[in-house]
């Protein structure tokens, strides 16, 4: 009789995997007793909604009659949504690695009934290819492992036990100097493709928190080379193949050197950072290519990534009718028939050709352009890409993951509200503005913060990375509106995370607060993956929250998670990019003044100059002509000049000259910034 239980699951992965022969669970006590009970080992599979490998082991082993039976016969079998489960997947990714392997999706566990992992994979196939043993092969060799070698994998568990404690710990160390973060920046500089953007070769990611780390140091330094080196990769990715070019938006990765062939798949996290860099790349330069770029994937994210009530969905999948990619690629015969008198043109920009440049399909991109086109072309071009995009948006469309997670969403709201004041588009303000809304109405109860949300039901304890994406995106907020139930929110959760987050012993947030489910570690760190550290952007937090409120101890708490982690630098820094961008932001804040009224027109004046402008470091404090700044502020004490809205702008403890003309400020920044 089969007992897979996960129909009433709302994860749309675990969905996906309801009606498989497979007797899956969702990750429980009760999984875990029923493991114990029946002494089988646990078979954890751990993937999610988009993932194009997890699909393909589904349909090969999971969906398999045979394959199931035998999973059934032999294990307690139990699914994870990695989107869902951050902290299962962290524990058991590393675990892993640990065991001399690469990590990744599907990831396929083998575990004693406590929890506690003895060996594993990735994907596998369903007969031996690959250079990989078949599926059902080893799922035989791990039950008479477990029967047979219980030795054996009494060590393997004690040795993984051993080392995964040290992810519960981190290496102390002094303040990071800023010739320390220059020093990565320019060795991290070294590692990317000066013809292609990027780092290294193929598989090329965005690696966002890297790019920030290089701008930040070309605005401090003014170092040209890291400043083309931002550029170059920003370009080449806007222009690649994977960035949608039709309807906007940025795929998870590029597959090749080139950025032509992504996996498909789209990622709320990983847009919401690339379109806060390329709002940073317009406020530079101007460009015309970025304004484009971040107005079609704001486009993307309001039109297609929008959940009843107002948050941000979780991905777009990869695959469509079982294949992936073929939402998006293109025949040039198909082509030709859509745009006939326009072909030529089109082809030419896009790189379609009759042969193809992926599997006989095009995928389109404009890295091959061979020419720049003249103003009425690109008109033209223009009109091609809306009668593409319709007849595209005729075809079956890959799967959507509509769970709404706290982390992510924290993302883009920070980048769609940094985005729409520096493009003018107070709608997009508004848009985040709803979506922070839809996180407080649906998933903060009892003053505690939940992790995912769908069809009605919150799941899951928030974790660190929740709160500090969605105090980033609130602080911000409360510089851009002046609300004070932003700020009041943001030290709340502060307070929150100080009581069931904060390490006593050794400073620093773990991942997950100490009265939630215990997990076989509790885990600790400062290093960025697709998405930015938390700890990393706690020190930002803490830190802005110490300039805006002039409160201390946000000032010390700062500067000792910076120091539970900074030891750490010695061995690899390359994954602590936010932490070295918090750091520095600590010590070079731009503190910006305007003492006046938010709804006075010079006040907006002086409002559009600091938006438009590229300020990594900024922090904004609108006050009123009565109200005074903490003590503490380099502006304490400074008032309005003539009465007039004033604005005074402040680096360390020494301010500029009052301003009260916007054209003074425009020149200052050129001349001071």
């Amino acid at each position: 009789m089969r007992a897979n239980r996960l129909k009433n699951e709302t994860s749309p992965y675990l969905l996906q995997h309801a009606n498989n022969p497979v007797d899956w669970q969702a990750w429980s006590s009760a999984a875990l007793e029923e493991a114990k009970l029946k002494n089988r080992p646990i078979l954890l599979s751990i993937g999610y909604a988009a993932c194009h490998w997890c699909h393909v082991m589904a349909h090969e082993s999971f969906e398999n009659e045979e394959t199931a039976a035998l999973m059934n016969k032999l294990f307690i079998n139990i699914k994870v949504d990695r989107e869902e489960r951050p902290d299962l997947d962290t524990i058991y990714q590393s675990a892993l690695q640990l065991l001399g392997q690469q990590g990744g999706w599907p990831l396929t566990m083998f575990l004693t009934p406590n929890g506690e992992p003895f060996w594993g994979g990735t994907y596998f196939p369903p007969e031996a290819r690959y250079g990989r043993s078949g599926f059902p092969q080893i799922l035989e060799t791990i039950h008479n492992y477990w029967i047979k070698k219980q030795s054996e994998v009494k060590k393997n568990v004690e040795g993984l036990r051993t080392a995964l404690a040290n992810l519960e710990k981190s290496k102390s160390g002094a303040e990071i100097s800023l010739k320390a973060i220059e020093k990565a920046a320019l060795q991290l500089a070294q590692e990317f493709d000066n013809v292609n953007g990027g780092i290294g070769t193929a598989p090329k990611f965005p690696n966002p928190t890297i790019l920030e780390l290089l701008w930040r140091t070309y605005k401090r330094n003014d170092d040209q080379v890291l400043r083309d080196t931002v550029l170059i990769s920003l370009e080449k990715m806007c222009q690649g193949g994977i960035y949608d070019h039709l309807a906007g938006g940025f795929a998870r990765y590029s597959t090749d050197a080139k950025w032509l062939v992504p996996h498909f798949e789209k990622m709320l996290y990983d847009n919401a950072q690339i379109l806060e860099l390329i709002t940073w790349a317009w406020q530079e330069t101007k460009s015309p290519l970025f304004a484009a770029r971040a107005r079609e994937t704001v486009s993307w994210l309001l039109n297609e990534m929008i959940v009843d009530g107002g948050g941000f969905a979780a991905t777009l999948d990869a695959d469509s009718e079982g294949e992936e990619g073929r939402f998006y690629v293109w025949g040039h015969a198909e082509v030709a028939k859509i745009l006939v008198k326009d072909t030529r043109l089109f082809a030419e920009a896009y790189n379609v050709t009759v042969s193809g440049n992926w599997e006989g399909k095009t995928i389109l991109n404009r890295n091959t352009a061979p020419r720049n086109f003249t103003e009425m072309e690109e008109s033209t071009l223009a009109n091609c890409r809306v009668k593409l995009l319709q007849s595209r948006n005729k075809r079956v469309r890959p799967g959507w993951d509509d769970k709404v997670l706290a982390d992510w969403n924290g993302l883009m709201i920070f980048a769609l509200a940094h985005a729409g004041v520096a493009f003018d588009e107070r709608s997009w303000v508004t848009a985040s503005c709803q979506a922070f809304n839809f996180i407080l109405r649906t998933m903060h109860q009892d003053g505690r913060l939940f992790h995912a949300y769908r069809n009605g039901k919150t799941k899951h304890a928030a974790n660190l990375d929740d709160y500090a994406n969605m105090i980033q995106a609130a602080l911000l907020l409360f510089e851009l509106t002046g609300k004070q139930d932003y700020l009041k929110i943001s030290e709340e959760w502060i307070q929150t995370l100080d009581k069931y987050y904060w390490d006593q012993k050794d400073g620093g947030y773990f991942f997950t607060a100490g009265d939630t489910e215990a997990l076989i570690i509790r885990t600790k760190s400062c290093a960025d993956h697709a998405t930015p550290s938390g700890n990393g952007v706690m020190v930002g937090n803490l830190a802005r929250l110490f300039f805006m409120t002039g409160k201390t101890n946000y000032r010390m708490k700062a500067e000792e998670t910076i120091s539970a982690f900074s030891g750490e630098l010695a061995e690899n820094f390359f994954p602590l990019a936010t932490l070295l961008n918090s750091a520095e932001f600590l010590q070079c804040a731009v503190q910006i003044v305007i003492i006046g009224d938010r709804a006075e027109t010079k006040c907006r004046e002086f409002l559009k100059i600091l938006f438009s402008t590229n300020l990594p470091n900024r922090v904004i404090s609108l006050i009123d002509p009565d109200i005074e700044l903490p003590e503490n502020h380099p502006a304490f004490g400074k008032q309005q000049k003539n009465t007039s809205t004033t604005v005074y702008v402040c680096i360390g403890n020494t301010c500029s000259l009052p301003i009260t003309n916007p054209i003074e400020l425009e020149i200052f920044f050129n001349e001071a910034l």
